[in-house]
């Protein structure tokens, strides 16, 4: 098994950038968007392992460059951070965001130590000066494995009746039908904390075998995940990672910048999320 090798997408920025300047409701593809930068520092932490490090760092993915020169204060957590036992960090799969999120046992300790983390915990750019409180904007992303989603992709359990909940990805209950349980039951908490920007990052490819529950569980948490769900708070986005790493230009060179390939980004000024051309 192997991470698809080709670079990040730094068009995860523009995409954050849209999202979060006053927007009312999630940015569908074809709408049109503010870019601007926050008028003033706005503290965002990012829940990762290895392919965010790899994301955020300044030689590789130039995430954290990008959003320190367009005003976010950015700090992360990785292998090792947090609490319990084994500490929480170490816990980034899709069923352990239930853990993250809604455990009544965990999440509690784990979500005050995450919205006062301000340390970067990986080597990346950011902004010099701390503008202080808590972390307004949480990004949260599983590793490649979690792509490798398999059938059935419905009917979607009860979270009662989810096998997948706090349980690493693989195995009989990581099906998509589990993964989208997970991800619905996420937003009782999300829609009790208005106050918060969460931006669900789609897990990454890998080069092989081909992940067809992968991409259903992309897209449809880019095309019906919210809308199926009713939800209109106005605090949750998605960013297609699946998506923008699944596709190439020649021998596997980025495609940043063309108008081929696949992409989720702001394009001409509108939100573009292409899947045809990977």
């Amino acid at each position: 098994m192997q991470r698809s090798r080709r670079r990040p997408a730094p068009g995860f920025v523009p995409v954050l950038l849209a999202i979060g300047i006053l927007s009312l409701a999630p940015a569908p593809a074809g709408a049109a968007v503010n870019t601007a930068p926050p008028s003033a520092p706005v503290k965002l932490v990012f829940i990762h392992h290895s392919t965010g490090t790899a994301w955020l760092a300044d030689g590789h993915g130039g995430l954290g460059i990008a959003l320190r020169d367009n005003g976010y204060f950015v700090s992360d957590t990785n292998y090792g951070w947090g609490p319990g036992s084994p500490v929480i960090g170490n816990t980034t799969d899709i069923g352990h965001w239930w853990t993250w999120f809604r455990d009544p046992l965990q999440s509690p300790a784990a979500l005050i130590a995450l919205y006062a983390e301000s340390a970067a915990h990986c080597s990346y750019s950011r902004l010099a000066t701390d503008p202080g409180g808590p972390n307004e904007i949480v990004v949260f992303k599983s590793c490649f494995p979690n792509s490798q989603l398999g059938a059935p992709y419905s009917p979607v359990p009860a979270i009662a009746d989810n096998p997948l909940k706090g349980r690493y990805c693989g195995g009989a209950a990581f099906t998509v039908a589990n993964a989208k349980g997970i991800y619905n039951d996420l937003l009782v908490y999300f829609g009790a904390h208005p106050e918060k920007l969460f931006v669900a990052i789609v897990a990454p490819p890998v080069t092989t075998p081909d992940t067809p529950g992968g991409r259903e569980l992309a897209d449809w948490l880019v095309d019906r995940w919210l809308q199926d769900a009713g939800y209109t708070v106005g605090n949750v986005f998605v960013f297609d990672f699946y998506n923008v790493l699944s596709s190439k230009t020649g021998s596997g060179s980025s495609d940043q910048g063309l108008e081929t390939g696949n992409h989720h980004r702001v394009w001409n000024g509108v939100v573009q999320h292409k899947t045809d051309d990977g």
